[in-house]
Parts: structure tokens; sequence; C-alpha cells
């Protein structure tokens, strides 16, 4: 699913470089290569950017930053990693879901607002496999209602959204606050655990970095409930060597993206991923339809091609979310989608050979 040894030897020279020239300087906690991913990430993004541990640690800190009191609604979707509700959860709010667009699997701005009650007070999109969701129509309701947008942009990094005045953001610098992760998976991937917020405002930035360090600004000087969140330098270097290549480690996605959509279509049942005219697309997973789903995964892991269901349930059908109340049948398309996607392997160093063996594998699967 993932070729990250042959990522990391195509820079090798530069990562082992930068994580010498740490070790040399002892500087493993704060400042250093830090301060330098974040400065050279904040240029990117055009925006403040504040690493921390990892994404789930961003989005605990984001929702700590806007202060947001115990039973405070959170509207997000129940497809998608566990994270985006837990945090909330683990903070004393309340997720309350609402269901997602079948072809992008984003949040759906009717779905949302069919869910704000006056308990509300934030919407938590999540721009799945690296598609924004449609910040535009959400932002626009989250102002009606005078609601917070946190934008959970974990696998997004390297996407632009385009307003429909013309003007481009990169995602995750949309809402009042963004969140990624960098899992040695994603698109811009450490070697371990790491994530980092986005803001375009300078005072919740500051109040972002005091909350991830104990809830201070001066050293021993504690204003407010903070955590240990910190990214090491270890893993600053290499993200700072990474994003270097982060635009050409979209663009060669893409361009496997684009493979799978020429060699795929028409074929069967399947669905392919829709592409939508206000995003482009970082494609951190390339994701079918097919309600032959499971046939279809056998089929290709007896012929070693790897594949992955991303995900096979639900949040609000698990044990741990059944106190909200939910059911099955409550978010039909979710549900569904829960029973037929399969992600196809997606990386940086998918070639012409790989991509053909595996289309012709599918192709293959449907003319048994």
């Amino acid at each position: 699913m993932a070729d990250l040894y042959g990522q990391y030897l195509n820079i090798k020279e530069e990562v082992d470089a930068a994580m010498s020239e740490v070790i040399r300087s002892t500087i493993f906690i704060k400042g250093g290569k830090v301060t330098e991913f974040e400065r050279h990430l904040s240029e990117y993004q055009q925006s403040e950017v504040v690493a921390c541990g990892n994404g789930t640690d961003a989005l605990q800190i984001a929702f700590m930053a806007l202060g947001l009191e115990p039973g405070d609604e959170v509207i997000t979707t129940p497809f998608t990693f566990v994270a985006t509700a837990e945090v909330l959860a683990l903070l004393g709010l309340k997720p309350v879901f609402a269901d997602v667009d079948p072809g992008d699997f984003n949040l759906s701005p009717a779905q949302a607002a069919a869910a704000i009650t006056a308990r509300t007070r934030a919407l938590l999109p999540v721009h799945l496999f690296g598609q924004n969701a449609p910040m535009e129509e959400l932002l626009t309701l989250a102002g009606k209602h005078g609601l917070h947008v946190v934008e959970d942009a974990a696998q997004s990094l390297g996407s632009d959204y385009f307003y429909s005045n013309g003007e481009t953001r990169r995602s995750g610098t949309l809402g009042i606050i963004g969140c990624t992760s960098f899992f040695p998976s994603k698109t811009l991937g450490a070697f371990g655990d790491g994530g980092a917020l986005f803001t375009r405002d300078r005072e919740m930035a500051a109040q972002i970095r005091s909350i991830a360090n104990h809830g201070q600004r001066v050293r021993y000087h504690y204003e407010r409930i903070g955590m240990n969140s910190r990214l090491d330098s270890l893993q600053a270097a290499i993200l700072d060597v990474k994003l270097r290549y982060l635009d050409e480690y979209v663009a060669a996605r893409q361009k496997a993206a684009d493979y799978y959509d020429h060699h795929l279509e028409g074929m069967g049942d399947l669905l392919l991923p829709e592409r939508r005219p206000w995003s482009t697309h970082s494609f951190h997973q390339y994701t079918l339809r097919t309600a032959r789903r499971d046939d279809l995964q056998q089929f290709l892991k007896k012929r070693g091609v790897p594949s992955m269901v991303y995900y096979p349930k639900p949040l609000h059908l698990h044990e741990a979310y059944h106190y909200l109340g939910y059911g099955p049948g409550d978010f039909p398309v979710s549900e569904k989608l829960a029973r037929t996607v399969l992600s196809l392997p997606m990386h940086t160093e998918l070639d012409e050979e790989q991509l053909e063996y595996i289309t012709a594998t599918i192709r293959n699967f449907y003319e048994f």
C-alpha cells in the first residue's frame, strides 16, 4: 500500500545529512530543526504553523484553544478515523454525526445543517482521502449560525481549495484552525509520529503554541491548562527535507490516480473516486466503490495486490459511541460506503508496471 523505503532511497543523502545535523547539534526538543520546519511549512501553507506530537493531539489542542464547554456539540462525520470523534469525547464535548456525500465521502452541508441545535458550537469536516470538503458552503453555514470551523486535514496536505471568487487556499487554512498528521504513510510523512496545526490568526497561533507546551508562553509561567505535545527534532529534520518534494509527491499520486481512472473506467460495477471542481486531490488514498468489495479484495490478495478498507464500520456503530444514541440506518450513506469501499495501492513510488498489474488483475476479476 505504501513504499516508504523506496521513497527514502530517493532522498537518502539529504535525509541522512539532516538527521546527522540534529545529532551533532544535540537539540532534540524544540528549537533548531523544529523551528526551521515550522517556518518552511508556514511559507508553504501561507498560515501560522505550530508543530505537535501527532494528528490526534492537533485536534485536541484545537478544541482546547476554542474554549468550548462540556456538553457543547460539534458536528462531524461518522465515516472517518476515530480520532475525530475521540478527542471531542475526551474533552467532554458531544460528537454529533451528519452523513457524507456518496461521491467524495466528505461531510454534506445539507446533512450538517439538519444536525444543528442550540448547543452546536463547531463544525469539524474531514477532507477524506485527500480531497477538500465543500468548505465554502460549510463556512457559509457556520457563519449563519455563529459556529467555529475546524478542519481535519490529516489526509489532504498538499491539496488546494478554490473559492467561487477565484481565491485559492491551501487545505487546512480555511477554517479557524486546521489540523494535520505526519503519520509515516501520509503524503508528507515522518519516520514516526508527528502533527501540526494551522491558523491565519496570530493570537490563536500563540494560544495553540502555549497549550501544546503545558499552557505556558513564558517558561514556568502557566497561563492555562495545557498538554505536552511536541514534534521532535529528528522528525522535523526529515519532514523539512520531504517538504521540498511535497508538490512532486502529490503530482506522482495524481499521475497514478489518472492511470487508475483511465484503465478502470466502465469496468464492472466499479465506481471511481469523484473529483470536485472546488478542490484539487492529493490522493492520500485511491478509493473505489463496488458491491463485490470483499470478493474483489480476496481476489487481489491471492494475486499479491494489497488493498485496504477505510473504514469497515462507521463510528456511530462502534461500541464506544453507542452512548450517543445512534443506531443502524441513521447514516445510510456512511453505512453503505463502509460495505463497498476499497482502497488500492497509492504512493509516490508506483511505476507503470505495477499499475498495469494492479489494473489487469482487477480486469481479470470482472472477466471471470
